[in-house]
């Protein structure tokens, strides 16, 4: 498994910005899958973007599609999502996961290795 740690998480008004870090602990980032879920207060997790081995293949639900961007910088080891035009109902916790396979895949089993999540408030 790898370790993952999030960060860039915070409160933001509606129609604003923010951009979420996760950073990986092994050089062999690269052959990782790696995926964006959140879980909003009193729901279950859900998936939210997820990006290929080579970062040329994402993935979006659709809540999000077209004001998320999900992309990963393999050198450095990090995957981020870039979030415009928040709106209140994306206020979650955002958590990282990595998945050791060769597709992209937006079930939330498909993942082996998380990390401890950000909160994402975005206030009206």
């Amino acid at each position: 498994q790898v370790q993952l740690e999030e960060s860039g998480g915070g409160l933001v008004q509606a129609g604003g910005s923010l951009r979420l870090s996760c950073a990986a602990s092994q050089r062999t980032f690269r052959i990782y899958v790696m995926g964006w879920f959140r879980q909003p207060p009193g729901k279950e997790r859900e998936f939210v973007a997820a990006i290929s081995r080579s970062g040329d293949n994402a993935e979006y639900a659709d809540s999000v599609n077209g004001r998320f961007t999900i992309s990963r910088d393999n050198a450095e080891n990090t995957v981020f999502l870039q979030m415009n035009s928040l709106k209140p109902e994306d206020t979650a916790i955002y958590y990282c996961a990595a998945r050791y396979g060769a597709s992209v895949s937006t079930e939330e089993l498909m993942y082996e290795s998380w990390g401890q999540g950000t909160q994402v408030t975005v206030s009206s």
